[in-house]
This record gives C-alpha cells, sequence and structure tokens, in this order.
C-alpha cells in the first residue's frame, strides 16, 4: 500500500534485498497511479500499480501500508478484516492500546498481541533508531531519563521535502528567490527547529510521538524529552542521545553491549571521522552508534550519537522485519 511513495518504493527493494519468503506480491497505490510500473527491488520484475478503491485484501497474508494516515483509516480495518495481517507506517494506530507496536530487536513479543486488530504499528522514524540503541543500555544498567535532540532529513517529509531542499538550494546558487512550500522556512542551509503541528505545551507532534512511543516499546518508567529538528540533509536521521541511569555505567561498559547488540553498529573512535554521518548510513539496515562517552554533569550519565537510514530502519526496513517476525512466530503455524 502506497507502493509509488518513497517508503513504499523502499519496502518493495527491501522485500527483494531480504529474499523475503513471497509467493506473490502486489504493488497497491491511489487511483492516479492505476496503471503504472515499479520495480519489485532490483530483481528486474515490474509491478502493475492496483487501484486501492477496488483492491480486494481476501486470500492475502499481509499488507505492508506506507499511505498516511487518511487512506490507512479507510482501508486498514478492511483488509484486518479480510483476514490480512496490516503492518501500518502511518501514526494512526501507534498509541491504540489494542494494536502492538513493535520493533523487532527491543519488543518482539509485543508482536503476538495483533490478533486483536490484526493490525501492528510501525513507530516513528526517529523513535525507531532511537530505541533500538537504547535498548542493550537499558538491559544493562535501566534507564531513567532520556534528552534527545534530532538532526532529521528532508526525506521524511517526503518527495516532497525532497525536491524543496533539492530546488532551494540550486536557486540560491543562481541567484533566484527561494520561496518555502513544503516547510515553513526555507530549509536549504538551514535548519528548522520543528516537526509537525504545535501542542498547547509548546512541544511539537514529533516531540510527542516519541516521547509516547518510547515509552510504549520501551518502558513506561523512561522521562523522555526531545527537540525535533529538519536539517538540509536528503536522507538519513541523526540523534544527540544524553541519558541517565539507574545505576552505573562506564562508557566501556556500554560500548561493550551495543558492539554485542542485533541491528547496531558501533562505530566509535575518538578520532577525526571515527564516527558515522548520515551520508555514510544511507542505503544500509544498521543503526549506527559514535561518540559514546560519560556525561560528567549528572550520576549515571551517557552521551551517545545515532545515526540511522530513516526511510530504511525508520520506516520500510522495520516494517519488513516486523513481517519477518510475524511469518516466523505466527503465520507458518496456520
Amino acid at each position: 500500500m502506497g507502493a509509488t511513495g518513497n517508503v513504499g518504493r523502499e519496502m518493495l527493494a527491501i522485500l527483494a534485498e531480504r529474499a523475503f519468503p513471497m509467493d506473490e506480491v502486489a504493488a497497491v497505490a491511489s487511483s492516479r497511479s492505476h496503471g503504472t510500473e515499479i520495480e519489485l527491488g532490483d530483481t528486474g520484475k515490474m509491478l502493475k500499480c492496483k487501484n486501492i478503491e477496488h483492491f480486494d485484501f481476501s486470500g492475502w497474508d499481509i499488507a505492508l501500508f506506507a499511505c498516511g494516515s487518511g487512506p490507512t483509516k479507510e482501508y486498514a480495518p478492511k483488509a484486518a478484516a479480510a483476514g490480512c495481517v496490516v503492518i501500518d507506517n502511518s501514526s494512526l494506530y501507534r498509541m491504540d492500546p489494542d494494536v502492538p507496536l513493535v520493533v523487532p530487536e527491543v519488543n518482539p513479543d509485543a508482536i503476538d498481541g495483533f490478533r486483536k486488530k490484526n493490525i501492528i504499528a510501525n513507530p516513528n522514524c526517529s523513535t525507531a533508531q532511537m530505541v533500538v540503541a537504547l535498548k542493550p543500555l537499558h538491559d544493562l544498567a535501566k534507564i531513567t531519563r532520556v534528552v534527545v535532540s534530532t538532526y532529521q532529513s528532508v526525506s521524511g517529509a517526503g518527495k516532497q521535502g525532497m525536491d524543496e531542499l533539492f530546488e532551494q538550494s540550486r536557486a540560491i546558487f543562481v541567484g533566484d528567490q527561494v520561496e518555502p512550500r513544503k516547510f515553513t522556512k526555507q530549509i536549504a542551509f538551514n535548519v528548522i527547529p520543528h516537526i509537525d503541528v504545535f501542542m498547547d505545551d509548546g512541544f511539537t507532534k514529533e516531540e510527542w510521538k516519541m516521547v509516547v512511543e518510547t515509552k510504549k516499546i520501551l518502558d513506561p518508567k523512561v522521562k523522555v524529552q526531545a527537540t525535533c529538528v529538519r536539517v538540509p540533509v536528503f536522507v538519513g536521521h541523526s540523534e544527540s542521545i544524553s541519558l541517565e541511569f539507574e545505576k552505573e555505567i562506564t562508557a566501556e561498559q556500554a560500548q561493550d553491549a551495543l558492539r554485542e547488540a542485533p541491528g547496531i553498529m558501533l562505530v566509535d573512535k575518538r578520532e577525526d571521522g571515527g564516527y558515522v554521518t548520515p551520508v555514510e548510513c544511507a542505503g544500509d539496515y544498521a543503526t549506527f552508534v559514535s561518540r559514546v562517552r560519560e556525561d560528567p554533569t549528572v550520576d549515571n550519565g551517557l552521551v551517545l550519537w545515532c545515526v540511522s537510514d530513516n526511510l530504511r530502519k525508520g520506516a520500510a526496513l522495520n516494517a519488513v522485519q516486523i513481517a519477518e517476525l510475524l511469518g516466523r512466530r505466527h503465520l507458518k503455524k496456520g
């Protein structure tokens, strides 16, 4: 679902890359994309987009939804009612108590609750990479507080966001006027401390999502404070994360735990270039962690740098990993 969008295309690519065991796959999109041909990763196989308005979900096992909350609200319950398990990338069901919110490296057991609605939620992109990095540290010394500042790429705002960064950058070089359309201010050569709508308490909805989703996925007792910033990067979200723990923990202990944890690549050399940036993580599966150090301003504190491809681990990859987990734990038994 949403096969022609950034995340939908990435989902198809990852299904092919990971050799997902599928007998049949359908690319589904809105009526305006009906008949559009889209490639199934680099397999050479072309799929003709089907119109969601006329798509019959009966007989299908899994539906990967990457089409926004509006279409999801209309079609996800129809798919679920037809016996097709929905893995939804929108924010619509994330905080529904009857819908599991899953990051396979962090809370795989939560998937067992999918039968209540036949729907599984995929978390927000910035939350997904952060909880992957936090999980081994939480297991080791129990995190009590998280303060995170994000540096989020324009691809998180879809194709329009990527186009706007490209067009504005070109306009500035040739001396043309820059007019924001997708974003509230100029994004080229600038940063914008505003993602999603503002809430009554002064935080944005993106920041609220990081708080409540982290609590649901990792631990409801963890205190989380987030500042989410859009930066002029095409792909890859970065996060500066400050942590406080219940127990004493050293940077070396944290590095050892991160080095062994699933889904994480520790690149932490205390030298020029001994860390990972968004450009380097684009197209990769891993959540990269760098610059792990002790925080001398608090008891049992650590600071780290976390980078991941938001179209992959933040969206499409996590959805496919959920599908793999679902298949291993449930579908093969059916």
